[in-house]
């Protein structure tokens, strides 16, 4: 997410709070200058804040059945991450030692009415748009490394001191490290950096990269995490809740169909058809519908799929096999269907798609027997080569009379 301009003067990115005011300023500015668009970090946002919750009253939740915890420990030396899932037990914080290790507890204000109560200076927010409050205990050293949220989350300093580092470097790259578990960063450039005191409360809008260690003695910072579904989540809850609600009877439909000009296209008609069949997807551009629709209807009432080959053919085994007059057949089980680009068509079987010339791929649509014309382009060969290893087609050898 690319930290916002504005057309006002400079936002400060630190500010101080007050009883009165814990976020620096009114909720209307806050949410006008630095809601979903900048961080911020307000100081002595709670004055005078005591946890309302002991660390060893929390390392007690963390190992209650259903309640969501994590132990993570760091080796330094070794830069290996360790982390063991809740619900936890006591003998697990036994060689923990007094560093490099942090504990984490989600939805901590759902078990504690004194954590809940910390919900109440964030009333100027939809109260569906709480998600929950996390927890973090951490000796010096602990954290979970550097990384990226998706959503908005405050985070309140309660017990010693936590080093924050976040990067708002829009051009960053956000690749993670293939091994560690926790999405870390594989590269992190801060570009501010503070120290937290008790009280203090670091604001931080989704894509921001940052990482919290804790400094100097034992660490707990609350996490007021906000619900932010993605589009995935939406469009398949959306779909499914439809889904319960649609009248079987009211089917895909085509009773101006014509005599197909080319075999297993799904054409312009088609797609015209899909848009009065769903309502909804008028809102989808055609490429986006046409991949959809390829994938799903050669998917649709198959009982059986083809298994791939035990032994993968190389590219130039193929290409012997069929200079030698092999024929491909089609598999019983594999069902085709292909779509025209711009400039190039995608072939789909069973829910699969691959990259295919318009000419390869209504052939293969067309004929469950086929023989290619030789020498097969780069794509022709690519698409092949894939179709038979997956099983799609079987090479098969004409017998000569």
């Amino acid at each position: 997410m690319a930290i916002a301009s504005t057309s006002r003067k400079s936002v400060p990115i630190e500010v101080h709070g007050s009883a009165r005011l814990p976020l620096g300023m009114s909720p209307t500015q806050f949410l006008r200058d630095y809601w979903q668009k900048r961080p911020l970090l307000i100081r002595n946002a709670f004055p005078d804040f005591t946890p309302p919750i002991e660390p060893n009253d929390l390392a007690g939740l963390a190992c209650e059945d259903g309640v969501l915890a994590r132990l993570i420990r760091h080796d330094e030396k070794r830069e290996r991450w360790q982390v063991k899932s809740g619900p936890l037990a006591e003998a697990d914080f036994a060689n923990t030692g007094d560093a490099n290790w942090t504990l984490l507890v989600q939805d901590v204000d759902k078990w504690d009415a004194d954590v809940a109560a910390l919900l109440e200076p964030f009333a100027f927010l939809p109260s569906w748009r709480v998600d929950d409050i996390m927890i973090s205990y951490a000796e010096p050293g602990g954290g979970v490394g550097a990384h990226v949220d998706q959503y908005d989350v405050f985070l309140l300093q309660g017990l010693g001191q936590r080093h924050w580092a976040i990067s708002t470097d829009a051009q960053a790259p956000k690749d993670v490290r293939p091994d560690v578990e926790l999405k870390q960063l594989a590269h992190f450039e801060p570009t501010h950096e503070w120290l937290l005191e008790p009280g203090d409360m670091l604001y931080l809008p989704p894509g921001i990269a940052h990482d919290g260690v804790a400094f100097g003695g034992p660490c707990m910072t609350f996490s007021v995490g906000m619900r932010a579904p993605s589009q995935a989540e939406l469009t398949g809850d959306l779909a499914d809740y439809l889904a319960e609600r649609l009248d079987e009877d009211q089917r895909y439909a085509d009773p101006d169909l014509t005599p197909a000009k080319a075999g297993g296209e799904i054409d312009k008609a088609a797609l015209g058809r899909l848009k009065t069949a769903l309502p909804f997807a008028v809102a989808l551009d055609d490429a986006t519908l046409r991949d959809w629709f390829g994938r799903f209807i050669t998917r649709y009432r198959n009982a059986q799929t083809p298994a791939p080959v035990a032994k993968p053919l190389s590219a130039p085994a193929l290409a012997r096999r069929l200079q030698d007059g092999a024929q491909l057949l089609r598999h019983p089980w594999s069902r085709m269907a292909w779509s025209r680009g711009k400039d190039d068509a995608t072939l789909y079987a069973n829910g699969q798609a691959w990259p295919a010339t318009p000419a390869l791929a209504r052939e293969l649509c067309e004929h469950r027997t086929f023989t290619p014309s030789l020498p097969l382009t780069e794509t022709g060969q690519a698409l092949l080569l894939a179709l038979v290893n997956d099983g799609h087609l079987v090479l098969h050898k004409p017998r000569r009379r």
